[in-house]
């Protein structure tokens, strides 16, 4: 039996999704900050991942309320100008990708050595670091997972929260792995040495997407 293609077109997109997801919280935005306010807090393992946790849902979420307002906005679009949503899906995922592409080229990392980092006593309250870390990640939505939920726009709610579950996963995992390699003494510098070329897999991949989206569509 031949798979229908719009089905093709979903499993492919999640299982995109959920690699983007993860790759973009390799970033050091998303766990070197949970590295350093575990140590300066000095929580256990279980404490730390709690955060991550609770973060990365935070950041998933504000994400998913985002692309829920372009996909509103996106059906208005195609009520006037049927058949536009899925160029307009594949031009997103191209301009993303051209934009962490050349920004990796132009702007690389500058890693410089240091001190070694220090523990001094906790400043603050473990609470409000606790929800600093959930406020800051809620704050800056993922842009980069925006047009996957504008391509599925007339997927219906269901495909929109699989997709949003699917992200949630990789961004947790993400960023759960890379703060417990840190944590367990992995170098951060060659962590952070790694994340130079992040933005050019990044890119690639989303426009290799856009590629598939385009000619599913086509």
């Amino acid at each position: 039996m031949t798979p229908d293609p719009d089905q093709t077109l979903l499993l492919s997109l999640l299982g995109a999704g959920f690699a983007t997801a993860f790759l973009h919280a390799a970033l050091p935005t998303h766990w070197l900050p949970f590295v350093l306010v575990g140590r300066a807090q000095r929580w256990p393992l279980d404490r730390l991942m709690a955060a991550v946790l609770a973060a990365g849902l935070a950041h998933v979420a504000a994400t998913a309320v985002v692309g829920g307002m372009i996909v509103a906005a996106g059906l208005a679009l195609d009520h006037w100008a049927a058949g536009l949503l899925p160029h307009l899906s594949a031009a997103l995922l191209f301009a993303f990708g051209a934009f962490y592409l050349v920004r990796s080229v132009i702007r690389r990392p500058q890693l410089a050595d240091g001190p070694p980092l220090e523990t001094p006593e906790p400043a603050v309250s473990h609470a409000a670091a606790f929800w600093a870390l959930v406020a800051t990640m809620a704050l800056s939505p993922g842009e980069v997972l925006l047009p996957f939920y504008l391509n599925q726009a007339e997927s219906g709610v269901g495909a929109l929260a699989v997709l949003t579950l699917v992200f949630a996963a990789g961004t947790v995992l993400g960023m759960a792995l890379f703060t417990g390699l840190a944590r367990a003494g992995w170098s951060v510098l060659r962590l952070e040495r790694w994340a130079r070329y992040e933005g050019a897999v990044l890119g690639l991949a989303l426009i290799a997407i856009g590629l598939l989206v385009a000619l599913y569509r086509s």
